[in-house]
């Protein structure tokens, strides 16, 4: 009787540990009372720092969305990208929620839900070299300097499709982007969404966008290696709110309305 009961106590306690090891992301929200997301706000209009100093965006409003359904309240925690995922793993926020793109490479270190977009790469010239270059084959010459953020898919695809082009790299894309408005680049290499303010906001008249995308880049947000049940809540709830008229809403305020860049600086 007391082999039973000594081994039915080391079931339960093993049972335990598994329930506590099953424990995630989402879970730890709940009990914590705030969802920790981890994201640099520098890419419009996903996520960005307006002129109050407050963090807005199209991928904000959604984390927003997904915080009230949980019941807790959304903390960003700002986060250098090219150091996001060594900050997840070692528990510094509960999830990334950066403009990220799943890519196969990143998904053998985390997992990810299901895309809540899709982009893809596009360039930002400087408009002496309208009708010179048409597409990011063009610029692969080693007489073309090309600029993007580092750490990002836009400096993975440059190295890779436009390896024979000078690469330089910056923290930011702001930087980036004011290289080829001042002629010390000829090409920006960036997603779709935050190309198209961009050249709006600071082309100066000098840009060209060839809006044309020449990647397939599903946007998604990263956990924790094995924490299935936080995807399984991530993913039904992005099932909800693309068929409620939330993302609609949401999509529409960021994407087909500007009155948002009268916030930013």
């Amino acid at each position: 009787m007391k082999k039973y009961l000594s081994r039915l106590l080391v079931g339960v306690t093993a049972l335990a540990a598994v329930a506590c090891a099953q424990a995630g992301a989402i879970d730890d929200a709940v009990k914590r009372g705030t969802l920790r997301v981890g994201m640099d706000p520098t890419y419009m209009p996903f996520q960005m720092t307006n002129k109050r100093g407050e963090i807005i965006g199209f991928e904000v409003d959604i984390l927003k969305a997904m915080a009230k359904s949980m019941g807790v309240k959304l903390q960003t925690v700002s986060t250098a990208y090219d150091g996001i995922i060594p900050a997840l793993l070692t528990d510094k926020f509960d999830m990334i929620g950066s403009g990220m793109t799943l890519t196969q490479e990143r998904n053998l270190r985390l997992n990810f839900s299901e895309p809540f977009i899709v982009v893809g790469q596009t360039l930002l010239i400087r408009k002496e070299l309208q009708g010179e270059i048409k597409s990011y084959k063009d610029l692969n010459s080693d007489k073309y300097r090309i600029t993007s953020k580092l750490g990002t898919t836009g400096e993975m695809i440059a190295k890779k499709l436009i390896s024979k082009a000078k690469y330089h790299g910056y923290d930011n894309e702001q930087e980036a982007v004011m290289d080829v408005v001042n002629g010390k680049a000829d090409a920006f290499v960036y997603d779709a969404p935050y190309n198209v303010v961009a050249v709006e906001k600071a082309g100066a008249g000098k840009l060209l966008f060839l809006d044309e995308p020449f990647t397939f880049e599903p946007l998604a947000f990263g956990l924790k290696k094995g924490d299935y049940d936080s995807i399984n809540f991530i993913n039904n709830f992005l099932h909800q709110i693309k068929h409620d008229g939330t993302y609609d809403r949401i999509h529409d305020k960021w994407f087909k309305n500007k009155d948002w860049l009268k916030e930013m600086e």
